[in-house]
């Protein structure tokens, strides 16, 4: 049968990468002018375009630039793909983000060109994640065009396939691009390369061709080559395309083609961990404005905050491989969306507290801005400055009350500032989405309240809770598990980690520690800090155990100084497991224990779980989950270049927070509430309005 090669001519634009989102916005000027050119002076010509930031860039500041998209989109030559507001990274966003991501780009192209294309396209992102099938067919997208995972990465039945995220969900058809997305020169073995792999009895392909990355689009010396190549190669016509006329030539046949199951990994496993304080600030940033969402809904702005957290998914930001430099107006923009959701959680907080009514005693107040209830433990501290007490201002003799007048649980815990002491509590609260709380502070009598206290340095407990002792947790459930231990990988690869699947290099340190001190011994929570080295880098960990709650909470801090190194968190399994299931984008993705290392969203479980928002990659064996926290590569450095520029700089120097909750057993719904907990902490509230007046003398 005679072949039909759709020639698809595009132009890449990564609006940051190797030069800031400024130069990014040139380039998408040039880019669509150039484009409106070429078409001007070749009538048979086709271009497809994605990503609704760049069409918004030319409507602002070109007008009559986007008047001659406009027209050629009427014409049927200039096609809209992809749809989304920018092409993500397709595994860390969260689930109700990455729904932004398309309803943002759908909003767009619908009210300026009355469509929502249905090809996804995400050409140059690193992975695919399950969630992404039923995400394009909620928002009527049958069709994806993506590239990595290549062939040498991932091996798929065809090039043509049809893809199901999870057994029994949506399906997607997608085709695997051949070569690259973008060519500036092309020859036949480049044209023939497309034809390999197709599922049998398909005679369509696609060909893509234009100068990419930094923008271009199609030139007049490869639109001379098509031409002249036209029927080169025996029973095959080169036709100009675009993604949505070659999916309608094969739409027939789509019954027939090979189904995939699961995830498309992998490619560039260093781009899970790279550049963290990115990948942890943008995470920040859009469960602050799910949570204003949730609880202030009217709030001004929210469209423009989200449009630069969805801009940042960009799949080379969030990758961690831009320039040193494009990083600070990113960061910039993420602040800006966390700012907005700040102010306008504290403002629409005050005033919801105005309907509560006066009260004679001071109150606590506490907001679960969430579309989930909150179940767990919260540090609060009020001012609490006496008159007649100004230095001392917390009392035995003072205790917690609800509104029905009984006693709160709590426990006095260290004061964050050490200028003098005040109170800081931790009270065990639950309160359901959205819903506003106040505890009230009394002064006159009662039980003695609980204090901080030093404990035993040898034996960590708390009542009906997980016991620290001799290097081992103990859970209430009478299962012992070792400790997990800090180690450094030696990690010689580039920004991406290009050629490997995961870090099984020699270790090249242990993290030591001093022993413990004990800081609490309460009634809710007892605590230890130790503080410790791995190489360079300094350490202190704070660990944590709570009354009747089965886990331990590791606060860690880590002041990272290596250089080439991987540092995991490794926690020996209780008993050897051939799988574990992970979180993943809106949702969780069953996975093999084959040291492969994946990206990782809030939570793993292989029996024993742990719950960590601040960790993004993964990999483990039969006998161990081993959590990536950082690596040092340098900065924007790609193989096969030296990356040793006198100039150059180290991913993620400086200090790392992280927070972790591990369990001996857990299921994947409990991980969900605590990994919400943990992105939604309760806002907090000092309230004193009706208090009695006091004269000082």
């Amino acid at each position: 049968m005679p072949k039909t090669v759709h020639l698809i001519f595009n132009a890449h634009i990564d609006p940051v990468w190797l030069w800031p989102w400024s130069a990014g916005v040139d380039e998408a000027l040039a880019t669509c002018r150039t484009a409106c050119d070429r078409l001007d002076a070749h009538p048979e010509l086709t271009f497809s375009r994605g990503e609704a930031w760049i069409y918004k860039i030319v409507e602002e500041l070109d007008p009559p630039l986007f008047a001659r998209i406009r027209r050629f989109v009427d014409e049927g030559r200039w096609e809209i793909v992809g749809g989304w507001w920018i092409q993500p990274d397709c595994n860390f966003p969260s689930g109700f983000a990455m729904e932004k991501q398309v309803e943002l780009g759908k909003a767009y192209f619908e009210s300026r060109f009355g469509q929502m294309p249905e090809v996804a396209y995400n050409v140059d992102s690193f992975g695919h994640a399950t969630y992404l099938p039923g995400l394009m067919a909620r928002h009527g997208q049958r069709f994806y065009c993506f590239m990595r995972p290549g062939p040498h990465e991932m091996e798929l039945p065809a090039r043509l396939f049809r893809w199901r995220g999870e057994p029994g969900g949506p399906e997607v058809v997608c085709f695997r691009i051949a070569n690259a997305y973008t060519a500036r020169r092309i020859d036949l073995d480049f044209v023939q390369a497309t034809l390999r792999d197709l599922p049998e009895g398909i005679d369509h392909t696609m060909c893509f061709l234009g100068i990419g990355d930094h923008g271009g689009g199609p030139t007049e010396e490869l639109i001379a080559w098509c031409e002249e190549h036209r029927h080169a190669l025996p029973d095959t016509e080169l036709v100009y395309s675009t993604p949505g006329r070659y999916f309608k030539a094969i739409e027939s046949q789509i019954p027939s083609l090979p189904l995939v199951e699961g995830e498309l990994q992998m490619h560039a496993v260093g781009c899970y961990t790279v550049h963290r304080g990115v990948k942890a600030g943008l995470r920040r940033a859009e469960h602050m404005l799910a949570q204003v969402e949730s609880a202030f809904p009217e709030t001004h702005g929210l469209g423009e905050a989200w449009g630069r957290v969805c801009f940042h998914h960009f799949h080379d930001t969030l990758g961690g491989t831009c320039l040193p430099s494009a990083y600070p107006a990113i960061e910039d923009d993420l602040a800006f969306a966390r700012s907005l959701a700040q102010h306008a959680i504290v403002r629409g907080m005050r005033k919801r507290m105005l309907d509560l009514p006066d009260d004679r005693l001071q109150r606590m107040v506490f907001l679960n801005a969430s579309d989930q209830p909150f179940d767990g433990f919260v540090e609060s501290e009020p001012w609490l400055d006496l008159p007649e007490l100004p230095f001392e201002s917390w009392q035995p003799e003072f205790h917690l009350l609800d509104d029905a007048g009984g006693d709160v649980p709590f426990q006095i815990v260290q004061c964050e500032a050490q200028a003098w002491s005040n109170a800081r509590f931790l009270v065990p609260l639950r309160l359901e989405a959205n819903e506003l709380r106040a505890l009230k502070v009394a002064r006159d009598g009662g039980q003695p309240s609980p204090v901080r206290a030093s404990g035993d340095s040898e034996r960590l407990l708390a009542d009906g809770g997980v016991t620290i002792e001799c290097g081992a947790w103990r859970f209430p459930s009478g299962t012992v598990l070792d400790i997990p231990e800090l180690v450094s990988i030696e990690d010689p690869t580039d920004t991406w980690s290009h050629r490997i699947v995961g870090y099984d290099g020699p270790v090249a340190d242990r993290a030591t520690w001093t022993p413990p001190n004990a800081i609490d011994q309460g009634p809710l929570m007892a605590s230890w800090i130790q503080t410790g080295a791995i190489g360079a880098s300094r350490l202190h960990a704070e660990w944590r155990v709570f009354a009747d709650r089965p886990c331990v909470e590791l606060r860690l801090r880590v002041h990272w100084l290596e250089r080439h190194r991987v540092l995991k968190l490794v926690w020996p399994l209780a008993e050897p497991r051939s799988e574990r299931i992970d979180g993943t984008i809106g949702g969780s993705t069953r996975r093999p224990n084959n040291g492969y290392e994946f990206p990782m969203r809030d939570w793993t479980i292989a029996g024993q779980g742990v719950v960590s928002p601040d960790v993004f990659a993964i990999d483990a064996n039969e006998e161990a989950m081993r959590l990536t926290l950082l690596r040092s590569p340098w900065l924007a450095h790609h193989d096969p270049y030296q990356g040793n520029a006198p100039r150059g700089r180290y991913a993620d120097q400086g200090e790392h927070e992280f927070r972790f909750l591990f369990f001996d057993q857990l299921t994947p719904k409990d991980a969900e509430t605590h990994t919400y907990a943990m992105h939604r902490p309760l806002w907090f509230a000092d309230l004193t309005r009706g208090m009695p007046v006091t004269h000082p003398e």
